[in-house]
C-alpha cells in the first residue's frame, strides 16, 4: 500500500519509507464505511520502537475484532519526514488506509516513557488537532491517553481529552458504546466526556480543578461538578487467561526493536522493589494459564514465521508453570530452530540448563541486574539479592559456558555514598575474579564484565515518591568514583563501563512527578524546536532550561527536594489498589536498611487484594505463605 501523500521523490529522500506506507503482514484491512467508529493507535515515537510495543498489538487486535470498529495506526515520523511534511503541509496519516489523523473519532496515544511529551505534540500539530483539549470542537477526534505515564498524567493533562488509567482490555467497549449512543441522541463532545467520566478508570482533566500553595505544593484537587467521582480506581483484568491476545500480531518488513514473537506470560511482579513504579502499578501479579500460553504460542509462531518467541513478564522466574512452558517450547519447535528468550530470570540451576538449550554454541552475553553495588543498598531498595546470590549465579555461568557478563546498576539511589558507589566497581572485579577460579585449561578465553549504571529517578506509586532526586553534581561525581574504581581494579582490563546521560535524567525526574504548571513547559519547549527528546542526539537540555527559567520552573521543587509525609501529590486522586500508607510505611523501611518478604513469603498488606485476583487468592499455609512459594526470596535477575 502506497501513500498518497508521500511521492515518489518524497520516499526516495528520506531514511526506511517502509516505516510509513504500511500493508505489513497480519495488517487489518476492513472497509472504512461500514464502520461506525474509526480509532487510530498512536505510539509517539519513531515506527521501529512502536511496532514493538506489545500494548498497541494487543488493542489492535482488541479493537479490530468489533464489527463497528476498525482500528488504525499512526507513529511519529522521523525528522526528515516531520521536516518534510511542514514544509509541503502534508497532514499526519494512519499506515492501514492512510487517512488524516484528523478525520478519526478517537486518536489513542500511548504514554510509555516522559521524554515522548514533546512528541504528542508533534503528532496533534502534523494532524491539524489543536494542541490543547479546551480548543477543540466537535470536528476533532477525542484525544485518550493510557499507558505507564498516565498515572501522572498531570504535566500533559491539558493536551488530552481523557486518560485511561487501568488495563486496556476492561472498558473500551464500554467506552465504544457510549460514544456510539452519545452520537445517535445527538449528544456533544461534553455531553460525551462527562459521561465517559463515570465510567471507572477514566480520568477527564477538564472536569477538576486544581489549587495551589504560595510555595508551589499542591493545595486542592477536586472535581469541578458532584456526579465526578472524587478518586480515579485503575481497571484490573482479572482473568488472563479470558481476554484478548494477538494471535496474529503485526510483522513489519523492515526490522524493529523487538522482532520476535512476545508472549506475555503473566502481569505484575512479587518482589516489591521500592524504586520499581511497574512493579507496583500492575499488582498483584496474575498467571496464564500454561496450557492457554501454548496455544497462543502456536498460533503466533504460525502466523508471524518469526524465528524467536520471548516470555514477557517483570520476573519470568516467579511464573509457576515456567519449567513446562519452557520445556515444551524447546522440545515442540526444535527442528525449526525457533529460539526461545528468557529476560527477567533468576540466574539458578533450572535457568541456565534452560539457557544452555536455548543458546548456540558460541553463548551470548549473559545479564545480572544487582541495581546497588553494596548490600547495604540493595537493602534499602528492597532488592532481595545478596553478594552471595550474585557470585554464585556468575560462578554458575561461569561453568555452563558464558564469558560475557552484563551487570545492570543505578546511581543516585536514597541514602547513596561514596562507598555504595565504590562498590559496583569491587562487585564488577568480586565476578572476574570468580571466573579466573576456574582452572586455565577449563576457560573459554577472556571474561569480558560490561558494567552499565542509569541515574535512579523516583517515580510516582512507589516508597520512593517522598524522596529527593540526586542532583546532576551528585550524579557525575558517583559516576567518576565507580569510572576511577573500575580503573583501580586489579582485572580492570576485563571490565568496560557505559553511563546514562544526565540531562535527559533531570528532565525525566521533573516530568515524572511534576504537575499540571509542566503544559506551558513543554508546549514552549515544543514551539521552540524539542521532539524525539529521548534520542540523545535531539535533546537539548540547554533550550528546556530556558523556558524553565522564564516560567519560574526550579529543578529543587520537582527533583531534590524530600517530600513532606504528608504532602498532597498531583497523582493522588488515582487509586491503584497499592496504598499511601502502605508505600510511606515502604519508604521508612528503606531508610531503616529493613528487607520485606515478597507477595508470596507473606502479604505486606499493600492494598491490592481489594482486587480479588492472582497472588491475593492463592491458597496459603497457616505461616501466611502461599502454596505457589518456591521458597526463593533471592536470586539474581537477568
Amino acid at each position: 500500500m502506497r501513500s498518497p501523500f508521500l511521492s515518489d521523490d518524497i520516499l526516495l529522500a528520506i531514511e526506511k519509507p517502509a516505516r510509513y506506507i504500511g500493508g505489513e503482514v497480519n495488517m487489518v484491512v476492513k472497509d472504512p464505511d461500514k464502520c461506525d467508529i474509526r480509532f487510530c493507535m498512536c505510539f509517539p515515537d519513531v515506527y521501529e520502537v512502536g511496532m514493538s510495543h506489545l500494548g498497541i498489538q494487543i488493542l489492535y487486535d482488541m479493537f479490530n475484532r468489533r464489527q463497528d470498529t476498525y482500528c488504525e495506526r499512526v507513529y511519529s515520523p522521523w525528522v526528515d519526514l516531520d521536516k518534510i511534511m511542514r514544509e509541503k503541509h502534508i497532514p499526519l496519516f494512519s499506515l492501514e488506509t492512510q487517512t488524516p489523523i484528523i478525520k478519526f473519532d478517537f486518536l489513542g496515544i500511548t504514554l510509555q516513557y516522559e521524554m515522548c511529551y514533546t512528541n504528542i505534540l508533534q503528532v496533534l500539530d502534523l494532524s491539524g488537532i489543536p494542541l490543547r483539549a479546551k480548543d477543540r470542537t466537535e470536528e476533532d477526534p477525542i484525544v485518550i491517553g493510557g499507558g505507564p505515564c498516565s498515572y501522572n498524567p498531570e504535566p500533559i493533562a491539558e493536551f488530552f481529552d481523557f486518560f485511561y488509567i487501568g488495563e486496556g482490555e476492561t472498558s473500551y467497549d464500554e467506552i465504544l458504546d457510549t460514544y456510539k449512543a452519545n452520537k445517535k441522541a445527538g449528544g456533544t463532545r461534553a455531553d460525551f466526556l462527562r459521561q465517559v467520566s463515570h465510567i471507572e478508570g477514566m480520568y477527564v482533566p477538564s472536569l477538576y480543578e486544581v489549587t495551589y500553595h504560595e510555595d508551589g505544593t499542591l493545595a486542592s484537587f477536586l472535581p469541578k461538578y458532584p456526579d465526578v467521582p472524587k478518586t480515579v480506581k485503575k481497571k484490573v483484568v482479572t482473568d488472563l487467561s479470558n481476554t484478548v491476545y494477538p494471535e496474529k500480531p503485526l510483522v513489519p518488513f523492515i526490522q524493529v526493536i523487538q522482532d520476535r514473537v512476545t508472549l506475555e506470560i503473566q502481569r505484575g511482579c512479587i518482589r516489591g522493589c521500592r524504586f520499581c513504579q511497574a512493579g507496583m502499578l500492575y499488582r498483584p501479579i496474575r498467571e496464564r494459564n500454561v496450557d492457554w500460553l501454548k496455544d497462543v504460542a502456536q498460533k503466533m509462531l504460525d502466523s508471524t514465521g518469526h524465528e524467536e518467541i520471548t516470555l514477557s513478564s517483570l520476573s519470568s522466574s516467579d511464573y509457576s508453570c515456567l519449567k513446562d512452558l519452557v520445556y515444551h517450547l524447546i522440545d515442540n519447535y526444535k527442528d525449526q530452530y525457533i529460539n526461545v528468550a528468557l529476560p527477567s530470570l533468576r540466574i539458578d540451576a533450572f535457568s541456565l540448563d534452560v539457557m544452555k538449550k536455548v543458546q548456540d554454541v558460541n553463548k551470548s552475553s549473559i545479564t545480572f541486574a544487582p541495581e546497588a553495588g553494596t548490600q547495604r543498598m540493595r537493602n534499602v531498595i528492597n532488592k532481595g539479592l545478596t553478594t552471595e546470590d550474585i557470585l554464585g549465579g556468575a560462578g554458575k555461568a561461569f561453568e555452563g559456558g558464558w564469558t560475557k557478563v552484563k551487570l545492570y546498576f543505578m546511581l543516585g539511589l536514597p541514602t547513596e555514598t561514596d562507598a555504595d558507589a565504590r562498590g559496583i566497581a569491587e562487585l564488577a572485579e568480586q565476578i572476574t575474579e570468580v571466573y579466573y577460579r576456574i582452572p586455565k585449561e577449563q576457560r573459554k578465553g577472556k571474561v569480558s564484565v560490561n558494567v552499565s549504571t542509569s541515574y535512579f529517578i523516583p517515580k510516582p506509586f512507589t516508597p520512593f515518591q517522598w524522596a529527593g532526586m540526586a542532583t546532576k553534581e551528585e550524579f557525575l561525581s558517583h559516576q567518576r568514583i565507580v569510572q576511577s574504581s573500575i580503573r583501580e581494579q586489579l582485572n580492570n582490563r576485563s571490565i568496560s563501563y557505559q553511563w546514562h546521560d544526565s540531562d535527559t535524567s533531570v528532565m525525566e525526574g521533573i516530568f515524572a512527578r511534576g504537575d499540571r504548571k509542566l503544559n506551558d513547559v513543554i508546549e514552549e519547549a515544543y514551539k521552540r524546536g524539542c521532539i524525539y527528546d529521548a534520542w540523545s542526539e535531539y535533546f537539548h537540555y540547554d533550550v528546556w532550561k530556558e523556558i524553565m527559567d522564564e516560567k519560574g520552573i526550579t529543578i529543587d521543587f520537582y527533583n531534590t527536594r524530600e517530600r513532606s509525609a504528608d504532602e498532597l501529590f498531583p497523582w493522588d486522586f488515582i487509586d491503584i489498589g497499592v496504598t499511601k500508607k502502605f508505600l510511606y510505611r515502604e519508604y521508612e523501611r528503606s531508610k531503616a536498611e529493613q528487607i520485606s518478604p515478597n507477595c508470596r513469603r507473606k502479604c505486606s498488606g499493600c492494598g491490592a487484594q481489594r482486587f480479588g485476583c492472582g497472588v491475593c487468592v492463592e491458597p496459603r499455609d497457616e505461616f501466611g505463605t502461599s502454596l505457589c512459594y518456591d521458597g526463593k526470596d533471592t536470586g539474581v535477575n537477568g
